[in-house]
């Protein structure tokens, strides 16, 4: 027995013993699996940190490239200039060749069955393929002689477009050649409009005149300013404070560098210039470089000529612009005058200036403050200002002819392979409020002339009905606002009214004395919604005018118990046949802070108390002048199941004081009490 108890123990001993063994040597892999886990994270981490480094560094050197290819790009100016094509009229014109008559699938006739193919007893199946081959193949010859009277069409149309307007063209080169100023003006102003030649970002406002007796083109020329040479001349990465360090241009250097840039501009413009006379036009040209800046002696806004020069055609042929030091050629080559100190604008005497030539100026600066105030300009010089704004937008443009026009004022073409094509622009001088019936002439002009798009350009503003007809159709229409902001963005200058600390609005303020709608309330100028929709269903339509997202006030909030606004701009009025419920609006009118005008509509609960709008269906709200003509038809969203009020769409204001609508969607379950509520208004 001791024995037995003697083996037993020795057995449970081996048996700790090896669990105990087995223990560490788990506990020992367990280590050995976290130490590797931590040098493999070591590893990671470091290359984290080595990738993000040189990220960071990539990063630097990429700035530092950039800034010096933009000071390479700045020095070579004029010999990049100098190697670009030059303008002529032909790239006005449009080539008559068309795209090809292309049937594609439809030029494959049908394939006939094979008899080989059928065995003996399948003749009757055989007769049937047959049969409906040759149908197929009858309904291809259809399609196709259909298909091809189509192209036919639209190939006579397209080729017709082209021909009339290389004709006006022709007309433009005609008037060319016989020294009138006007085209002389136009045409040499797109030369430089449409030179590849001068960095994107460079401004582009021009006043030029035409003195056909001395045969001399005399412009003013905007020039950049100072903050086109770059402040910083590289970028390094620091790794220990993590972040980028940059290194200051030396001051000397950015102001010669600049000083070379305005000799550059002056001298490129001359060549420009020269380059485009394919006919012999110009004997000489005198070309004033400006800033438009603030005058450091009066503080006042002002054209600061820092460069000028006349130069004759001879003498300009003898120059190898691509060798010669710029300011050093403008001065001492050809005998001009170039500020000292460009950077701290230091004006220099100008040579002979457009309003000397005693011939009609066409200018996109000059006026008070530099910005001619658009009303006031001459309606032909406004229209040549919307041709060169689609020029500066990289297009084609040029102005039709006073007499025939067809009513289309400027015609552009959108080199775009994609998007582009023919662009029909009619443009309006207005004061007031563009009527519908100019959109509608317009989109009339736009399927007569077979053009890809129309663009109707005004100082004003357009109503709801306006935007309502153009939605869906390509058309666009730009209001004053808009037109200013374009007309800067692209280097153009235009003002709306007197330029003495406001702009004028385009049409009278809304709540002002004599405005529609001004303590009244029945406004002269107004809008009616009218709003009809499918299924038995019967609803309260209602409106709310609003901020943002919240409502001006309860007595804001139209509907049953509220039948109009405190000053009657928004009305509850009996609907027109056809329509369900209506609604008058002045938009005009509306109170100065609201920009927006929400339209709902909700289950009316004593007539449909158990309803949802699920049966609110096929719903449109037309939208009428206050004579009752229809302008357009906006289409709303369907209701669901399970909602009872519903959001139709707002009309929001937008720049210039326009109004658009958007469709709304929205629907609530808790009716209009929980619409209302989002609202901003508190149900008792």
């Amino acid at each position: 027995m001791i024995g037995i108890w003697a083996e037993t123990q020795r057995a449970q001993n081996r048996q700790q013993e090896l669990r105990h063994r087995a223990q560490v040597q788990e506990q020992r892999e367990r280590e050995r699996a976290q130490r590797a886990a931590e040098r493999e994270a070591a590893r990671l981490d470091r290359e984290r940190r080595a990738a993000y480094r040189q990220a960071r560094e990539a990063e630097a050197r990429r700035r530092t490239e950039e800034l010096e290819a933009r000071v390479a790009e700045l020095e070579g100016l004029l010999r990049t200039g100098c190697a670009a094509p030059a303008f002529s009229a032909a790239r006005l014109t449009e080539p008559e060749a068309l795209e090809p008559f292309n049937p594609g699938h439809l030029g494959v006739p049908a394939p006939l069955p094979d008899p080989a193919r059928y065995g003996f007893g399948r003749r009757s199946q055989y007769e049937r393929d047959l049969r409906a081959a040759q149908e197929a193949e009858a309904l291809r010859q259809r399609q196709l002689a259909a298909y091809r009277q189509q192209y036919d069409q639209w190939a006579a149309a397209r080729l017709a477009q082209v021909r009339q307007h290389n004709a006006g063209v022709a007309e433009l080169v005609a008037a060319l050649r016989a020294g009138d100023p006007d085209a002389v003006v136009e045409y040499f102003s797109a030369a430089l409009y449409a030179s590849s030649a001068w960095p994107e970002e460079f401004p582009h406002q021009v006043s030029a005149a035409y003195d056909p007796g001395a045969r001399q083109l005399v412009l003013e020329w905007e020039l950049p300013g100072f903050d086109v040479v770059p402040e910083v001349k590289s970028v390094r990465y620091m790794p220990t404070a993590d972040q980028e360090k940059e290194t200051a241009r030396p001051v000397t250097q950015r102001r010669a560098l600049y000083r070379d840039v305005v000799a550059q501009c002056v001298l490129l413009a001359v060549r420009e210039l020269f380059a485009a006379d394919e006919f012999g036009t110009l004997e000489s040209v005198v070309v004033n470089g400006f800033v438009d800046d603030h005058d450091p002696a009066t503080g006042r806004r002002a054209r600061l000529v820092l460069a000028a020069v006349t130069v004759d055609r001879a003498a300009f042929g003898r120059l190898h612009l691509e060798q010669v030091s710029a300011p050093d050629c403008l001065v001492d080559g050809l005998g001009g005058r170039l500020s000292a100190r460009p950077d701290q604008r230091t004006a220099v005497r100008a040579e002979r200036t457009p309003d000397e030539v005693g011939r009609g100026v066409v200018s996109h600066g000059g006026g008070e403050d530099g910005d001619p105030d658009l009303f006031e300009m001459d309606p032909v010089e406004f229209e040549a200002l919307v041709a060169e704004l689609f020029r500066a937008r990289g297009m084609r443009a040029v102005m039709t002819t006073r007499s025939n026009d067809g009513g289309v004022d400027v015609e552009a073409l959108d080199p775009d392979p994609i998007s582009g094509g023919r662009i029909i622009v009619q443009v309006k001088r207005y004061r007031k409020t563009v009527p519908p019936t100019a959109v509608r002439d317009l989109f009339g002009t736009v399927q007569g002339a077979g053009a890809n798009k129309g663009v109707l350009v005004t100082t004003s503003r357009f109503g709801p009905g306006s935007y309502a007809f153009a939605n869906g159709k390509p058309l666009t229409l730009v209001n004053g606002e808009e037109l200013v902001g374009l007309l800067a963005q692209h280097g153009l200058r235009g003002r709306l009214g007197p330029a003495d600390g406001g702009t004028a609005s385009p049409a009278a303020a809304p709540g002002a004395p004599g405005a529609p709608g001004a303590g009244s309330a029945e406004p002269a100028d107004h809008n009616v919604l009218g709003m009809s929709w499918s299924g038995g269903v019967a609803l309260d339509v209602c409106a709310l005018v609003c901020r943002g997202s919240r409502v001006l006030s309860e007595d804001h909030f139209v509907f049953y118990n509220n039948p109009h606004t405190p000053d009657g701009t928004v009305r509850s009025v009996e609907p027109l046949p056809g329509d369900k419920a209506a609604l008058r609006v002045a938009f005009d009118a509306l109170p100065e802070p609201a920009d927006r005008l929400v339209l709902a509509a909700a289950i009316d609960p004593e007539v449909n108390p158990e309803a949802d709008l699920s049966r609110f269906t096929d719903a449109r709200i037309r939208l009428s002048d206050a004579a009752g003509a229809e302008l357009g038809q906006l289409e709303v969203s369907d209701g669901r199941p399970g909602e009872t009020a519903l959001v139709l769409g707002s009309f929001r204001k937008r720049s210039g004081g326009n109004w658009d609508f958007v469709v709304g969607g929205k629907g609530y379950p808790g009716g209009l009490e929980a619409l209302v509520q989002e609202y901003g208004i508190e149900v008792a």
